[in-house]
């Protein structure tokens, strides 16, 4: 590959930003696209939300230098792109629907591409797809263009393997899986991705990468499905969930996952919806898979039984109870509340006439039930729900907190981060 690269990441989200952004870190000429005209002024104007740092610096200060560098620029305009790029790389998600996967912002992206394609392009779909996507979706409409894939212009895919909150260096140093279309496109795609990352690449054929890829996220549900289970069996014979995960995990060959509020986030709670249709198509039963969905989905129904036990074993209901709520993310440390299991726990909650005080300093979405501040949530709160870490919440002062709440309040601590030493003053039970 030559020492400059000419690139457009297409979609400048959670992936796609750092994404174009390491690219310009390496020296490429970078144009980030995006349909949305708001993010991209944002964008431009050196704004962004996430929560990404590399080498001591915030994604945002590292997108300032980048447009200052004159290496990357965002736009809505894949015209104006295309007068400066060759490579291509689509993150475009495939958000799920009532189980369905919703294919219209990837066939939007690439139908607007085919009409700027040029012969020697090369396209790579980074994104979380449906087995067989690349070639019976993406390749039939990009050669609406009138050029053909593999001859006048190179078409590949590669797995997106990135943990927000560790996206640059996971650019550099997480493997990644690639197919190509033809071993030109192949070899193409791996120079493409080699420009920033210094791991290995393995070739495979297309099919399997996609599928790959679908699998890596849905083991890790199952593994936290399972790990759901074992923690409700410790509830009930009195062992400390954390501490039976520990002591497991001392076992070379076992690697137990930490249970949750839920599963949450963009990947893992649609993998097994990009992998059901091709398995309906192949007549291929899943069960095992959906019932691990089943029991994670169900999670925060189980929070809120226990909530109510507990306040029941106090004379309250929960309809009458206020239940502050710690953290919106669909993880630690994120500002990414898609998908997010504390937004169905909140449902459910007002559901029973519970009020709702949620907290997350991370996340910038406004919710009727979000409060600006910890000590708005847990005034006179009754019971605490404690779902998702921040760094403002290792922080807390819990006697303080219990002090500012209504009685001997209930707290669900689901994090395994709330002192012993509270239950002189509250009701602590670790989930």
């Amino acid at each position: 590959m030559e020492n400059s690269l000419n690139i457009a990441v297409i979609g400048l989200g959670f992936i796609g930003l750092p994404l174009s952004l390491s690219y310009a870190r390496k020296g490429a000429n970078v144009v980030g696209i995006d349909v949305s005209e708001t993010l991209v002024k944002e964008i431009n104007e050196g704004k962004s939300h996430h929560l990404e740092y590399f080498e001591g610096k915030s994604l945002a200060q590292i997108l300032q230098e980048q447009i200052a560098a004159g290496r990357f620029t965002a736009t809505s305009s894949y015209e104006d792109a295309a007068t400066s790029v060759d490579n291509y790389i689509i993150t475009v998600g495939i958000p799920v629907k009532d189980g369905d996967p919703e294919m219209r912002y990837l066939t939007s992206a690439c139908e607007t591409l085919a009409g700027v394609l040029k012969k020697g392009d090369t396209i790579i779909l980074r994104s979380t797809v449906i087995p067989g996507t690349t070639e019976e979706l993406v390749r039939p409409l990009l050669e609406k263009s009138g050029l053909v894939a593999g001859e006048d212009f190179y078409l590949a895919y590669a797995s997106e393997r990135i943990a927000e909150g560790r996206a640059f260096e996971e650019f550099i140093h997480m493997p990644l899986a690639l197919g190509g279309i033809n071993e030109a496109s192949a070899r193409r795609a791996k120079d493409v991705l080699a420009f920033v990352t210094e791991a290995e690449v393995t070739i495979s054929d297309i099919k399997v990468v996609e599928t790959s890829k679908v699998i890596e996220n849905v083991q890790r549900d199952v593994n936290i499905a399972m790990v759901q289970q074992f923690a409700r069996f410790a509830e009930k014979a009195g062992i400390d969930t954390f501490e039976l995960i520990r002591v497991a995990n001392t076992h070379t060959r076992v690697n137990l996952l930490t249970p949750g509020p839920g599963v949450g986030g963009y990947c893992l709670p649609n993998a097994l919806y990009y992998l059901l249709p091709k398995a309906k198509e192949l007549g291929v039963d899943l069960h095992l898979l959906e019932t691990a969905r089943q029991i994670n989905d169900s999670v925060p129904k189980v929070l809120v039984q226990m909530a109510e036990a507990e306040l029941n074993k106090q004379g309250k209901t929960i309809g009458d109870s206020k239940v502050a709520v710690l953290g919106l993310a669909m993880k630690d440390f994120s500002n990414d509340d898609r998908i997010s299991p504390p937004h169905h726990l909140v449902q459910l909650l007002r559901e029973t006439g519970a009020t709702v005080a949620a907290y997350d300093p991370a996340v910038p979405s406004t919710y009727e039930y979000k409060v600006s501040s910890l000590q708005e949530a847990v005034k006179d709160a009754d019971a605490l729900i404690y779902v998702t870490v921040q760094e403002e919440f290792l922080e807390i002062d819990w006697n303080q907190t219990v002090a500012q709440m209504k009685g001997t309040p209930v707290i669900l601590d689901g994090k395994n981060r709330v002192p012993r030493s509270v239950e002189e003053k509250a009701v602590l039970v670790r989930i």
